[in-house]
């Protein structure tokens, strides 16, 4: 077979002069968006608040600048103990170990999307998006979000009666037991929400068959949950000293304002308030629980304005102090994919 010369290979093909092939604009991904949006979401939800609720920020940082600073400092300690309980109840509510640091850094965040959405349903997204980052399953983290909503009303009226039972003599319970159509309406909003949470899931059944998978989830994690005596102490016990250590803030502003009423007649007045209007749907029980509140220091010989003082003292502390940089953690934690 005949072979070619060499000095006919051809040369290189010639240079194109049309210049590079131009490359394609891509657009960022869904998820790289959706990041950037709830990066900035938690910082717009701030200047919203802010310039919806300005006057009760500047009434009570008008208030906290001629208090005595060693019970506002006091008071910041206890609302710092207050972010470490959460996390210590969360904990209590799996079975699996979580890192303490970034646990206890969710919580943290959760706290600035608790308030800005009602009902907690801001800091049950972002402990459950924890969670699923950590690698428990969806099921399995939303029963450990069920059963912290259960557990937390049912310690606090735990300690509601412990302290009736402790101090019967701080109870007033002329003024302070509701009666007459408080209680009407009371039982009716519970036997409301419990017939319509039935009737949804008699009349649509793609609710029924997720919701039946998540209580057996939770009551297999229930179960499991309850042979570990560390997750024991750490979901009943936190669960009882977070309101404790709620109303203990209220005390400290209070005292550094001159209330003159001793730590347990706040901590009843606290309990009692939370207890009675702590299911209504409010951004971080904002609202409902602050009016009961000074309702039932007033009824137990405090001055209206300095019950007020005292409340929206603990509101400042507790919501606006940690509000920016519980934001800034929950776009840090969104950015790094810890959420």
């Amino acid at each position: 077979m005949p072979l070619l010369p060499l000095e006919d290979i051809p040369g290189p093909l010639p240079a194109s002069t049309a210049g590079p092939a131009p490359v394609p604009l891509r657009l960022p991904s869904a998820a790289r968006l959706a990041t950037k949006v709830l990066t900035l979401l938690p910082l717009l939800l701030i200047a919203v608040w802010a310039a919806v609720d300005w006057r009760a920020m500047y009434d009570g940082t008008t208030r906290l600048a001629s208090a005595d600073p060693w019970w506002l400092l006091a008071a910041f300690f206890f609302t710092c103990l207050g972010w470490g309980t959460a996390a210590l109840v969360r904990q209590g509510a799996v079975p699996e170990r979580l890192p303490t640091g970034l646990l206890i850094a969710s919580q943290f965040a959760a706290g600035a999307a608790n308030h800005a959405l009602p009902a907690s349903i801001g800091a049950h997204a972002v402990t459950l998006r924890f969670l699923q980052g950590r690698g428990i399953p969806l099921a399995r983290a939303t029963a450990s979000l069920a059963l912290y909503s259960l557990v937390r009303p049912i310690a606090k009226t735990l300690v509601l009666l412990g302290f009736l039972i402790t101090f019967p003599e701080i109870l007033r319970s002329g003024q302070l037991v509701p009666r007459g159509w408080s209680l009407v309406l009371a039982f009716g909003g519970l036997g409301a929400a419990l017939g319509t949470a039935g009737i949804l899931l008699a009349v649509v059944p793609p609710l029924r068959r997720p919701a039946l998978r998540c209580v057996r989830t939770a009551l297999t994690d229930v179960r499991q949950l309850h042979t570990m005596p560390s997750r024991i102490l750490a979901l009943w016990g936190g669960a009882a000293a977070a309101p404790v250590l709620q109303a203990t803030v209220i005390f400290a502003v209070g005292a550094s304002l001159g209330l003159p009423l001793s730590w347990a007649q706040v901590v009843l007045a606290f309990l009692a308030a939370s207890t009675a209007v702590g299911a209504v749907p409010a951004p971080g029980g904002i609202g409902p629980v602050d009016a009961a509140t000074v309702f039932t220091m007033v009824a137990f010989g405090a001055p209206m304005d300095l019950a007020t003082a005292s409340v929206i003292g603990y509101r400042v502390l507790t919501v606006w102090v940690p509000l920016l940089p519980g934001a800034l953690m929950l776009s840090a934690l969104v950015h790094r994919k810890v959420l």
